[in-house]
């Protein structure tokens, strides 16, 4: 459950929040209640359908008296089911309910992982300012530093001006820095259906996601897929509608019949009313339609064969999506302990250099490089970490995403 795959309170409140009120969750519910009525409609084909249809007519003949006539009927037909042509249509209705609710699921997975995909960008993005801020302060420091070196003519112009122009650059990315985090924040807001606004939040390195993760997922699991589901119910459907197709070639056998009472006996007008009943049974067998019935059979069956292609298709691309996304996973950690210790060495290279151009045994250039490199391996440990967040929240959606405990009554 997504409760308990993301641990962050302030997720876990936004998550809450866009289930609630997200337009595209909304209308995948009511697209649930339309199937579900549907399935209700079809049940009810069973049952005999009842209709009340009263009469009355005044009459007179060559200025005799008005004679009154009227019935009040009861009129009822009922098919009958001989060759499994309401049960098809049931059961097509089930499959399409079915489909119905794995595509709610579907929305809501894609909802989760959108927001939780969106909530650790913005946490990215706030590592990746204050990296940059604290980069420009210390960019501030070496750019005084040399600004009094070359007073004491220990440097020129030239490594004075790279140094302010490095500052610069950094100071501008963090104007980038904020439009991205604002970007991040719009979208937020966009998928919780609210107005733009800022959001409070955690850290990344405060982040907890699960840490055993098992290699070669079973196929049961992935059949927990929204899609792969949707896939199967549209297969089913398709099955159905073939055999519907079959049944069309079938007869047909319906009853009715009228109960009430009136007063037209035929030639004469009775007075109190009688009692009328009769029943009926039809048989229709089709004998001629021009083929209409063959076409359509031809056509079922065609679309059942593109239902199967596309339910294999897409097992093979859940399949590869969880690989993918394990792969990812297991890159960015195997690279954590690597780039740890290049940030070490590199933030010690940095204070190496600094002495040394000092005591002036080094050039400007080689402390410009330095520092260059430390930033960019900075962000990028950062950049690793957000992988591989963002590959476990990619698995979870990869694998259908989470599943509330069904009652016996849904299954």
């Amino acid at each position: 459950r997504w409760q308990e795959m993301f641990t962050d309170p302030q997720l876990q409140a936004l998550i809450a929040l866009a289930l609630e009120n997200n337009t595209d969750l909304l209308s995948a519910g009511w697209r649930v209640k339309e199937a579900e009525a549907t399935l209700k409609s079809a049940r009810l084909a069973y049952l005999p359908s009842f209709n009340f249809a009263p009469q009355g007519s005044l009459s007179s003949f060559d200025g005799g008296p008005t004679a009154k006539t009227y019935s009040i009927p009861v009129t009822a037909s009922w098919q009958i089911d001989i060759f499994n042509g309401l049960t098809n249509a049931k059961r097509k209705a089930k499959a399409l309910y079915a489909q119905s609710k794995e595509y709610e699921q579907a929305v809501k997975t894609q909802l989760i992982s959108g927001v939780a995909n969106l909530y650790y960008t913005l946490l990215m993005l706030d590592a990746q300012y204050e990296i940059s801020s604290e980069t420009a302060e210390k960019w501030l420091e070496t750019v005084n530093t040399m600004r009094a070196m070359k007073e004491a003519g220990m440097t020129n112009e030239a490594a004075v001006s790279q140094a302010e122009a490095s500052y610069y650059s950094i100071e501008s990315s963090l104007f980038d820095l904020e439009y991205q985090i604002r970007e991040m924040e719009n979208s937020l807001s966009s998928l919780l259906g609210e107005a733009p606004r800022s959001f409070e939040r955690g850290t990344l390195d405060e982040q907890i996601l699960p840490e055993n993760l098992v290699v070669g997922i079973p196929a049961q699991m992935l059949s927990n897929r929204p899609d792969v589901k949707n896939a199967e119910y549209s297969l089913a459907q398709a099955f159905y509608n073939t055999a519907g197709a079959r049944s069309a070639f079938y007869p047909a056998l319906s009853l009715s019949g009228t109960l009430g009472w009136t007063n037209d006996g035929g030639v004469t007008t009775l007075d109190p009313a009688k009692w009328i009943f009769n029943a009926a049974a039809s048989l229709v067998q089709p004998i001629f339609n021009a083929g209409r019935n063959q076409a359509q059979l031809r056509i079922a069956k065609a679309q059942q064969q593109e239902a199967l292609l596309s339910f294999q298709q897409t097992l093979l691309n859940a399949g590869a999506e969880v690989n993918n996304a394990l792969a990812k996973c297991q890159s960015a950690r195997s690279k954590v302990d690597l780039r740890q210790k290049q940030v070490a060495s590199l933030e010690t290279a940095v204070e190496s250099t600094q002495l040394l151009m000092r005591h002036g045994s080094t050039t400007y250039l080689e402390v410009l490089t330095a520092q260059q490199t430390l930033l960019s391996a900075q962000l990028s440990q950062i950049n690793d970490r957000f992988s591989e967040i963002q590959a476990i929240v990619d698995l979870y959606h990869a694998l259908g995403g989470g599943r509330e405990i069904e009652s016996e009554t849904d299954k």
